[in-house]
């Protein structure tokens, strides 16, 4: 049994829509061995991991895992091993339970899908479950190499709580994340530790720790600085110890004789109670003392020793949100027990553990331990009568051991002023004051105290978890400073995906958004592009490149061209858009990543609406597009079809839904919106320069999308008029989409079309361009397609063209050099299509040029690019084959301005209709409510059946084909 291919999702994904980890395990023989038929196996499981008994896989209860692996022949080793990965996460104190493992068509294969929260910990708690279950097999079935016979699974499960303690959010952190969550607010981790962004570009906040991006620097360098602070706090008349500063062991003991015994030594700018000693009443104890504190700073700090109680008063944004009193470890005589024996009674409750597993640490027997044991007359093997309590710290740290009583209802409200004025006179807008009194439930002014320090990063454990007493949230207050009521966190997203036009379909999106004002961020196929400035270059339509533009403090508003290779590999970077968009689907990468079919393609592609708030939009023309209503929780379900006679969507216009239709008219074809019953004119398409005239087709969907997206985006219809008008498919708008270059004899297209669909669509706009010479073809197909797809490319482009040159990519991704030629070759052959219209030249720079120089006055020359820039560039520079120079026109690297034609100069002729003599879908209509729809529609030429839901009329979901 091994794992063969290991893959994370970081964020929504075809299997689930939060972070999970993929394994593809091989079982090998074990395929014949489920859990049941090994001897021992279940038992010897149970005894490793005894929380496994609770786990209630398919049966729902308790138990229920325990049934499986142990009735008729028990469950495959897979699925064990999924519930092990989850447990063994739990164990480590992640919050954890969703998995699910499927046989794949391999045999002995199956995928193994579990949550995670640290994307270490899971591959790591993976690793390990496999490691256990290796070391519970017979011999001859057992990986001896992977999990030799001295495998210690205690051992090892110690080390992976230690490795989670390192990795995952520490527990302050986890509950500010949780009131962000609770609030609706998303969050970024930044770094390995405990960096986080909250909220969206411009709108974000970050923390560390408890610090926040609101806290005041030299708020923290005073509170870093306990002799400044005491000096602070003191001169505002706040009661604080007297102290001196010092540097050696010498001049602390001078300093504990002036200031009187009993004193306290401390570094002067520690933290977590590290280095503290109190009650110090000899010049031995503070020598010592001193140099305990110089192994966390170079200057130590001697102060009176406050007599009382050590409280942790938390301050947010100038109200007290919690007190608690800290206990230090101890432990408590029975007069049986040593006090070894006493450490492990306490360490075995079961709310302590290793740092911040649980609310409470274990106690350890350290230095610091035993020298208060030794001052206190005591060994390890003492007996404590019964009822002595002896403390084994001196301070009241959870991190050492320590507990926490919450008093915050009982706190006097002088003592409550105290720390609030402290926390102000600090300058922090987060502040753990440390008072130390006898009684916080009666006045320092009466009955003493001090403030010993203040923190500038406090801790919530204490807060959140304490020991006995009212758990408190001081986490929600700090969102609420962050975001106050009605402040926004996030930006508007717009997300989209489908086989073709995603990239056209997203720079006009955010042109017209350019154009209405905004600063956009673009995550697309050739960079990321914050306010039309390309700022990365390369393929970023993936999680990581979403997350940039989510990051950047500039951003109000994010469009992400999602891909499919992104969500197979590892899922979306964002938990939800706004308005998600699949264009199409068609055949494209089958037979990659596990996705063989077109309905495995629409179920990865799904995704992009399954996480939509707002609204869904989906091409009512494409079965499988349609068929994703039913899995969406939009609010509203919007359609675009070519269709104006579209059956299904005749009745959701009906019922007051949302629709861009294309329909006839007079003067050409018009795009119209449907919404809420009525009916409103968009554009005609001819004046859309991107369609070239509304001949190109594809673009005019691409159009439509963008228009839906935009409008469903709160744009309004003018600025989605003027943002269509000042779009073209000029090479530095939409670099390999359709661009056209006119300043030769001959006029030249160069696209990056690479699918059947694709190239389908441009032989239909070559069809419709008006040409009085030759149509002439550069055509390729990438590598990694299918043979099928191959194919099928070479016979959808025969017959179009007078003369094709047929090529490969550079990168020939796998196959060997002159099988893709031959490939398209031989379906162009096959066709009917004469060689002498046939030409096969391998390189594309000589595929490029040998279209050029075949060129003449009147013809057309279509070049499908695989280096869009290197191509572009080539046709710009081409010198004609009579050797006569022509002059090129600018040559860009393909990271233009989104925005390059906002100042495009429209056409006097051009007339922007607000009315329309195109034919209604159907007649417009007040607002209303939703009118319940139950029935069939004729879509596809099929009778479907469909239902009314509050987002529209939507094909019923018994309807959908099996993913």
């Amino acid at each position: 049994m091994k794992i063969i291919e290991r893959r994370v999702f970081r964020g929504p994904n075809h299997y689930a829509h939060f972070p999970v980890i993929r394994l593809t395990v091989d079982l090998g023989a074990l395929e014949q061995w489920p859990s049941a038929k090994l001897p021992g196996f279940v038992d010897g499981l149970l005894t490793a991991v005894p929380s496994l008994s609770q786990h209630g896989c398919s049966y729902g209860e308790p138990g229920g895992f325990l049934r499986r692996m142990r009735e008729d022949d028990g469950t495959w080793m897979g699925h064990v091993l999924e519930h092990v990965a989850i447990e063994l996460q739990q164990l480590s104190a992640a919050k954890v339970t969703f998995g699910k493992t499927r046989s794949t068509d391999e045999p002995g294969q199956y995928t193994v899908v579990y949550e995670f929260e640290e994307e270490r910990v899971g591959e790591a708690a993976g690793d390990l479950a496999l490691q256990l279950l290796h070391s519970l097999f017979p011999t001859e079935l057992r990986d001896h190499e992977f999990c030799p016979l001295e495998f210690d699974f205690k051992r090892a499960l110690e080390k992976l709580i230690s490795f989670a303690q390192a990795r995952q959010l520490g527990p302050s952190t986890a509950s500010l994340v949780r009131a962000a969550e609770e609030r609706d607010i998303p969050w970024l981790r930044l770094n390995d530790y405990s960096l986080v962004q909250f909220g969206h570009g411009r709108y974000q906040k970050r923390i560390q720790a408890t610090v926040t991006s609101e806290t005041r620097h030299i708020a923290v360098s005073i509170a870093s600085d306990k002799e400044e602070t005491n000096n602070v706090l003191g001169s505002i008349g706040l009661p604080v110890p007297r102290q001196k500063l010092v540097r050696s062991a010498d001049d602390a003991v001078a300093a504990a004789r002036r200031l009187g015994y009993p004193v306290v030594v401390k570094p002067l700018d520690a933290n977590h109670g590290r280095g503290v000693s109190i009650n110090l009443r000899t010049p031995e104890e503070v020598h010592t003392a001193f140099g305990k504190a110089r192994e966390h700073a170079r200057t130590v700090i001697v102060e009176t020793y406050i007599e009382g109680e050590d409280h942790r008063m938390l301050v947010v944004s100038g109200e007290l949100v919690a007190v608690s009193k800290r206990v230090p470890g101890h432990v408590e005589g029975d007069g049986t027990h040593t006090i070894t024996q006493l450490v492990d009674i306490v360490n075995s409750d079961p709310r302590r553990g290793v740092g911040h597993e649980k609310v409470l640490t274990r106690i350890e027997l350290d230095d610091q331990a035993l020298r208060l044991m030794g001052l206190g007359g005591v060994t390890a093997d003492t007996v404590l009568p019964a009822g002595q309590r002896f403390f084994l710290r001196s301070t009241g740290n959870l991190s050492t051991g320590g507990t926490a009583i919450d008093l915050t209802d009982v706190v006097h409200h002088d003592n409550r002023e105290m720390a609030i004025r402290a926390a102000q006179a600090i300058g922090l807008d987060v502040a753990g004051i440390d008072f130390i009194t006898p009684d916080v439930t009666q006045s320092y002014k009466t009955h003493g105290g001090a403030i010993c320090e203040v923190n500038a990063a406090p801790g919530f454990r204490m807060h959140v978890a304490p020991t006995q007493g009212k758990p408190r949230d001081p986490a929600g207050p700090v969102l609420d400073m962050l975001f106050p009521k009605g402040a926004p966190a996030r930006i508007p997203i717009a997300a989209l995906t489908g086989t073709n036009g995603k990239t056209t379909t997203a720079r006009m999106l955010a042109h017209i958004h350019k154009m209405n004002g905004r600063t956009v961020g673009l995550a697309t196929t050739d960079g990321v592009y914050i306010d039309g400035e390309r700022t990365v270059a390369g393929d970023m339509t993936g999680p990581v490149a979403a997350q940039m533009v989510l990051k950047d403090p500039t951003v109000d508003l994010a469009v992400l061209e999602t891909a499919r290779g992104g969500l197979l590999r590892a899922g979306m970077g964002y938990r939800h858009c706004d308005v998600g968009a699949v264009l199409n689907i068609s055949a494209d990468h089958l037979g990659l990543g596990g996705v063989k079919t077109l309905e495995d393609l629409a179920a990865v592609k799904r995704v992009v609406v399954e996480v939509a708030r707002e609204t869904a939009i989906l091409n009512a023309d494409d079965l499988r597009c349609l068929q994703m209503a039913a899995h969406t929780e939009a609010k509203r379900v919007g359609y675009v079809t070519m269709n104006p006679r579209h059956d299904l969507v005749r009745q959701h216009v009906r019922a007051g839904g949302l629709a861009l239709v294309l329909e006839e008219g007079m003067n050409g074809d018009m795009i119209t919106l449907y919404d809420h019953g009525v009916h409103q004119p968009l554009l005609w398409t001819h004046l859309i320069p991107a369609t070239l005239e509304g001949k190109a087709l594809h673009n005019v969907q691409n159009a439509m999308f963008a228009a839906l997206m935009a409008y469903a985006m709160g744009v309004k219809l003018d600025n989605i008029r003027q943002g269509l008008r000042t779009f073209d498919t000029t090479y530095f708008q939409a670099p390999g989409r359709t661009n056209v270059y006119e300043e030769l004899p001959f006029k030249v297209i160069l696209d990056y079309g690479h699918n059947p669909a694709a190239i389908q669509m441009m032989v239909d706009l070559v069809k419709k361009l008006e040409v009085t010479g030759r149509r002439i073809c550069v055509l390729a197909a990438p590598g990694d397609r299918r043979d099928e797809d191959i194919t099928e490319i070479g016979r959808i482009a025969a017959g179009a063209f007078d003369h094709i040159i047929v090529r490969r990519d550079d990168d020939l991704r796998g196959r060997k050099a002159g099988e893709l030629t031959g490939l398209l070759a031989a379906a162009i052959e096959k066709t009917g299509a004469g060689k002498e219209h046939l030409q096969v030249v391998e390189e594309e720079e000589a595929a490029v040029d040998a279209a050029l120089r075949m060129g003449k006055r009147g013809d057309l020359v279509l070049i499908f690019g695989d280096k869009v820039s290197r191509c572009w560039k080539q046709i710009t520079k081409f010198s004609g084959a009579d050797g006569r120079s022509v002059k090129p026109q600018p040559v860009g690297d393909g990271g233009g301005n989104v925005g390059a034609l906002a100042t495009t100069t429209l056409s006097t002729t051009s007339t922007l209709l607000t009315t329309s003599t195109a034919p209604a879908l159907a007649a417009p209509a007040p607002a209303a409510p939703f009118t319940p729809v139950e029935g069939a529609a004729d879509v596809f030429g099929q009778p479907l059946q469909v239902i009314a839901s509050e987002r529209g009329v939507i094909l019923a979901p018994g309807e959908q084909q099996e993913d």
